[in-house]
């Protein structure tokens, strides 16, 4: 895409959607997926704004070049100075302005874990979109723990906010798995006309995020996405402290950090049905 901003609308009336790209600067397969559909996309009803996230991150490949904008978007007494300083505070404002003008959102994001699954994380006012999309494991309470997320602010709104998880950044198949997430977001918004069909999905309850209390972080082994660890089992160390899973249960997120403060994984368990 040229612009980080590109807009379709459809001759009849309708709802407006987002669907956002690159708000971590190296994940590139939303943005390929927006380059290969919006060209010879035709929405019939409504209207789609498409926007690139990050375009400095982007443009650096790099995830961010100040702060995460990925947690720029709660409210402003739960930022640092540091946070409210960087270019990537300033990038929230201006895509707050669109996102205030829709009614639902995709965002389009993929793993740095090599061998990470394709999922979706939405709160349960998502479920009715996240069931049709080309993944089968949906994830939810990262709101509540992990809050600063586009979804999160769409949600926060009483709107509708989805994140979906194309698996691993430098797999080209992520970008496959991002049209094909984007054109069943259009289909279910009523955006497009597609034959879609609801997945049987598992269901996994985020509970818990570790943030390090000291400068050093690290994981006992490389952890995968969604490897189940039982109770007591070492994690990591931080600092001089072992840190230990409190229960059975899986992680998702894990990675060694190298500061005080930093989100270093998440633990769920998955729901019974």
């Amino acid at each position: 895409m040229k612009n980080d901003v590109f807009e379709l609308v459809g001759q009849e009336n309708g709802s407006t959607s987002i669907v956002l790209a690159g708000v971590h600067g190296n994940e590139g397969c939303g943005i390929e997926a927006l380059e290969q559909l919006t060209s010879s996309l035709h929405i019939e009803s409504g209207r789609v704004l498409f926007l690139i996230g990050n375009p400095r991150a982007v443009e650096q490949n790099v995830r961010f070049t100040e702060a995460n904008l990925n947690r720029m978007f709660k409210p402003d007494t739960l930022l640092s100075v540091a946070e409210k300083s960087s270019y990537e505070y300033t990038r929230a404002q201006f895509l707050k302005k669109y996102l205030d003008e829709a009614d639902a959102l995709l965002d389009v994001h993929a793993s740095r874990t090599p061998e990470s699954r394709t999922f979706v994380i939405c709160e349960e006012n998502g479920l009715p979109i996240s069931k049709y999309l080309p993944v089968d494991l949906v994830v939810s309470g990262i709101d509540a723990i992990q809050p600063g997320g586009t979804d999160y602010y769409m949600n926060a709104h009483g709107k509708v906010g989805v994140c979906v998880e194309c698996g691993y950044l430098g797999d080209p198949e992520s970008t496959n798995v991002a049209k094909e997430s984007i054109l069943a977001f259009l289909a279910t918004r009523g955006h497009i006309t597609r034959d879609t069909s609801a997945r049987k999905q598992s269901h996994l309850q985020v509970f818990y995020m570790y943030v390090t209390k000291f400068s050093l972080f690290s994981l006992t082994k490389p952890f995968k996405d969604f490897e189940n660890i039982t109770r007591e089992q070492p994690i990591g160390r931080d600092g001089t402290e072992e840190v230990r899973a409190p229960h059975d249960c899986v992680i998702l997120f894990p990675g060694s950090r190298g500061k005080a403060g930093d989100e270093a994984f998440l633990l769920g368990t998955y729901k019974t049905t």
